[in-house]
C-alpha cells in the first residue's frame, strides 16, 4: 500500500506496508523459532506462522536506479539515512494451495544487518501455515518496479489521434495516441507482464458513469486519473488534480478486485501524458527511480538518448494531499465537481 509521497519523481518518498519479520515465524522446519531471515538464511519447505499481534507499518524509503534503497525521514520503521537492500521475492503456498509472494528488504548499519521487514505482495492472516516454496534473490528491483508502475487491464479501450477506440493489449509501438496536453503523440513502448491479482497488486475497479467514463475502468491501484473541476469541491485550491485510483475505493461502485491473475499493459511516450482510456483521462507510464527496472535492458539503458525529455511532464503538481480525500463518496463528488 502507497503513501502520498509517492509522487512518480526522483527523489521523492515512496511508502509501503511492512511486517517486522520477528512478526513472522518459523513453526515447523530447519530455523523452527526463528523469524523470517534474510535470502541466505531462508530454507525452503520451512513452515511460517504470522503473530496474531502483528501490524503492518508505513516504511518510507528513497528509491534508486540501483541497489541499495535508503529509509526517508518520517518513516515509521528502520532509521532515516540507513541503506535498504531488496534482498529477495519469496514465495509462500498455504495448505489450500493459494500462493503469496512477498519483498524482504534488510536495511543495513555499516554493513551489519539493522533490521529485516516483509513487504508482503498479497493477504497474509495470522494463524495460517504458510510454507516457503520459493526463493528469489535477483527478483527484488523488478518487483517493486511492477508494483509501482501504472498499468491498465486488458480490454481497456484507448482513444487514438484519429478518435478511434482500440484495446490497450492491440496498441502497437508507432501508433499515435490522442493526448490531453500535447495532442497526438507516438507511442514509443508498451509493455506488459502478468501478476496474481492480490494484496497491493489487486487492480481498482471504476464502475461505468463513476468518473463519466464510458465503460469499467479497471487500472492498478496508484494509476493517477486527472480531473477536471468545474468547481472546486474537493477543496483542492484549484479545477485539475490527479486522484489516484486507490482513494477512490469505496467497496461499492469502486472496488478492488482480488483473486486470478490480472494482465497489466504500460505505455511510454517521448514525455509522461494523460491520455483517455474508456472516455476518462488518465496517466501513462512514467520512468523514475521506483520503475525503471520494468524496462527492457535496452530500452532502460538509453532511455536518456531516446526519450530525453520525459521526466518533463510529471504532472506531481496537480496530486492532490492525502487529507483533502479521506472522506466519503470521493468518488461522487468528483463527478459531480467534473459535470456541474
Amino acid at each position: 500500500m502507497t503513501d502520498r509521497r509517492d509522487q512518480g519523481r526522483d527523489g521523492a518518498a515512496h511508502s509501503v506496508s511492512v511486517f517486522r519479520a520477528d512478526q513472522l515465524r518459523v513453526v515447523n522446519g530447519a530455523n523452527q523459532g526463528d523469524g523470517l531471515g534474510f535470502c541466505a538464511e531462508l530454507i525452503p519447505d520451512d513452515i511460517y506462522n504470522l503473530s496474531p499481534v502483528a501490524t503492518l507499518h508505513r516504511m518510507a524509503l528513497l528509491p534508486a536506479v540501483d541497489a541499495p534503497f535508503r529509509i526517508a525521514p518520517g518513516s515509521q520503521l528502520g532509521t532515516p539515512g540507513a541503506e535498504l537492500h531488496l534482498d529477495c521475492v519469496v514465495t509462500f503456498m498455504t495448505g489450500d494451495g493459494r500462493i503469496t509472494e512477498g519483498l524482504v528488504l534488510v536495511e543495513t548499519d555499516g554493513g551489519d544487518v539493522a533490521g529485516i521487514y516483509l513487504m508482503p505482495l498479497g493477504e497474509m492472516s495470522p494463524r495460517v501455515d504458510y510454507a516457503l516454496m520459493g526463493i528469489d534473490p535477483d527478483g527484488g528491483l523488478a518487483k517493486f518496479a511492477q508494483l509501482a508502475c501504472v498499468s491498465f487491464t486488458a480490454g481497456t479501450m484507448i482513444t487514438l489521434a484519429s478518435g478511434a477506440q482500440v484495446p490497450v493489449e492491440s496498441l502497437t509501438v508507432g501508433e499515435r495516441v490522442l493526448t490531453r496536453d500535447d495532442g497526438a503523440q507516438t507511442l514509443r513502448w508498451i509493455g506488459h507482464g502478468t501478476t496474481r491479482a492480490s494484496g497491493d497488486f489487486a487492480p481498482v475497479l471504476i464502475r461505468q458513469g463513476v468518473l463519466n467514463n464510458a465503460r469499467d475502468l479497471l487500472v492498478s491501484p496508484d494509476h493517477r486519473l486527472f480531473i477536471y473541476q468545474r468547481e472546486d469541491r474537493l477543496g483542492a485550491g484549484r479545477a485539475e488534480v490527479m486522484i489516484k485510483a486507490r482513494h477512490l475505493v469505496d467497496g461499492e461502485r469502486v472496488m478492488r478486485v482480488s483473486g486470478g491473475f490480472v494482465d497489466y499493459y504500460q505505455m511510454l511516450f517521448d514525455h509522461h501524458q494523460i491520455i483517455y482510456a474508456e472516455g476518462i483521462a488518465a496517466e501513462s507510464m512514467l520512468v523514475d527511480n521506483r520503475t525503471r527496472a520494468v524496462l527492457p535492458r535496452e530500452v532502460a539503458g538509453a532511455l536518456s538518448t531516446l526519450l530525453p525529455g520525459h521526466s518533463v511532464s510529471d504532472h506531481h503538481a496537480l496530486e492532490v494531499e492525502e487529507a483533502l480525500l479521506d472522506r466519503p463518496g470521493l468518488a461522487e463528488l468528483l463527478r459531480r465537481a467534473s459535470s456541474s
